[in-house]
């Protein structure tokens, strides 16, 4: 793949230069990091465009102010002759069929041109697998959530009260092992020396060169469990695959002294357990073994519904990490519709929970930060921008949603500038006073923005209002299912 300079979206350019005089947000004490899978904005919010939240008016493919980035009609497909566009139809969020999200899948929908710029109109090309005894419907990659019931409802309602940003990259092009992995660590590298030469980790696991055939990633993997490599070209050379355990800093390593962190996600083993892959945290008692070390034990806790225990204790740490159990999340073809009561009913525990003891109220000292791991194969309008030489092979990926929630969040504020999961650690450093970029990982590089626009500390704190969601937060402490796989793609 050939590779281009990083470009900012013509449309954004005249808005970076709002960053520099942006107010730095060093009020919170508290940062939650919920983390949802496999959407895409032009997918999963296109009901921003319809009544009750908006009309077609309130969104365009070349938005104005206060305008949705979202386009509901005439998808690109290239395949579609002669006018090569589809017009998109609806899905459960709960929906049978799953749609590649690998490197090769983003390859598919981005259609680079002779100029090194993704077309976007490729999504046609993208595999599509059914739940057994199913069979994929006609155009699968062009539907965007049926929100007929209202089942969306908590994630509009977020979007529309709090912060939307309508350009919020992916960092990697690929599924969800790299992308929590960039969450977490900034890079899916696997050292320091790797991620400075543009060498990642890009897919999930495979045992013995088969893709797919491995569930377990980490330190904990069983012998013969790889992780297929990308180099700074853009390709995944066969054979070109290591063990998925990395040795490299993280976020949580440079934290301040006294800024503690958690991190809440479904098994030890999981792709989405970003830690497991990260050898001084993880310390492995071998293949197939378990995690042993200090920081495993402290710092992460693999029942998820306990973030609701640890509000309601005030026992909320600085920095949060919050990833569902499959059932929960909003993976296709495993998800069972839970998702947004769940991401509603984290973010009312943090807006209602009476004051501590210490005289702390968490809903003024906290900032929310909800965003969506990679595209799931679902169709979005908007080219992402690519990253220069080295990391350029790999970086960015597709437009994922993203919502900010805190008291000092302006209603209904729509930014423009473009953003990247790099951003989002680059605001925790800031927050908690280390120099942004610290980590000199993808926090270092890309768009370069600490996502203050979304806190304006000018305002007096907003009076919290209850997301209404169609389960209560109960329904998840009380939850006794075993998590179901997370992903397998």
């Amino acid at each position: 793949m050939k590779l281009i300079r990083y470009g900012i979206l013509p449309a954004l350019a005249a808005m970076l230069a709002q960053t520099q005089s942006a107010q730095t947000p060093t009020a919170f004490k508290h940062i939650v990091i919920i983390f949802q899978e496999n959407r895409t904005p032009d997918s999963l919010f296109y009901n921003l465009c319809t009544p009750p939240y908006g009309t077609t008016s309130s969104c365009s493919a070349t938005p104005g102010k206060g305008q949705y980035d979202i386009q509901t009609a005439n998808w690109a497909d290239k395949t579609n002759l002669p006018n090569k566009v589809i017009q998109p139809l609806s899905v459960p969020l709960a929906n049978t069929y799953d749609l590649s999200h690998a490197h090769s899948a983003f390859s598919a929908m981005c259609d680079f041109n002779k100029s090194d710029l993704c077309q976007m109109d490729g999504a046609s090309g993208i595999p599509c697998s059914a739940e057994k005894g199913d069979t994929c419907p006609t155009q699968p990659q062009f539907r965007y959530v049926d929100n007929s019931t209202g089942q969306i409802n908590p994630y509009l309602d977020l979007a529309t009260q709090y912060g939307w940003a309508n350009y919020m990259f992916q960092t990697n092009q690929g599924p969800s092992f790299p992308a929590h992995q960039f969450i977490f660590g900034g890079t899916s590298a696997a050292s320091a020396a790797d991620d400075a030469i543009g060498t990642f980790a890009a897919e999930n696991m495979e045992k013995s060169g088969v893709a797919g055939t491995s569930a377990t990633a980490g330190c904990v993997a069983p012998l013969g469990t790889q992780v297929q490599l990308i180099d700074s070209s853009g390709v995944e050379a066969k054979g070109n695959a290591i063990y998925p355990c990395f040795e490299h800093k993280t976020l949580a390593d440079i934290l301040p002294a006294g800024t503690t962190w958690r991190y809440y996600a479904p098994s030890a083993g999981s792709i989405w357990t970003a830690p497991d892959a990260i050898s001084h945290i993880c310390e492995s008692s071998g293949y197939g073994g378990e995690c042993l070390g200090s920081q495993w034990k402290n710092h992460v806790d693999l029942n998820p519904p306990d973030v609701f225990h640890d509000i309601a204790s005030c026992n909320l740490q600085s920095v949060n990490w919050v990833i569902p159990k499959g059932q929960y999340s909003d993976h296709a073809k495993g998800n069972l519709g839970e998702g947004p009561s769940w991401v509603g009913d984290i973010v009312d525990a943090i807006g209602n929970n009476p004051k501590c003891a210490n005289g702390e109220t968490y809903w003024k000292d906290t900032a929310i930060l909800i965003t969506w791991d990679d595209w799931g194969g679902w169709y979005d309008h908007e080219a992402p921008p690519i990253l220069p030489f080295p990391q350029g092979g790999y970086q960015l990926g597709f437009r994922v949603p993203f919502v900010a929630v805190s008291a000092y969040t302006p209603n209904g504020y729509i930014n423009n500038v473009p953003h990247d999961f790099g951003d989002i650690l680059r605001f925790v450093e800031k927050n908690f006073g280390l120099t942004p970029g610290a980590l000199n990982f993808a926090d270092n590089r890309g768009p370069k923005n600490d996502l203050s626009l979304f806190f304006d500390f000018s305002l007096a704190p907003r009076t919290f209002k209850t997301i209404k969601t169609a389960l209560p937060a109960s329904y998840f402490i009380n939850d006794t299912r075993v998590p179901e796989d997370p992903d397998d793609q």
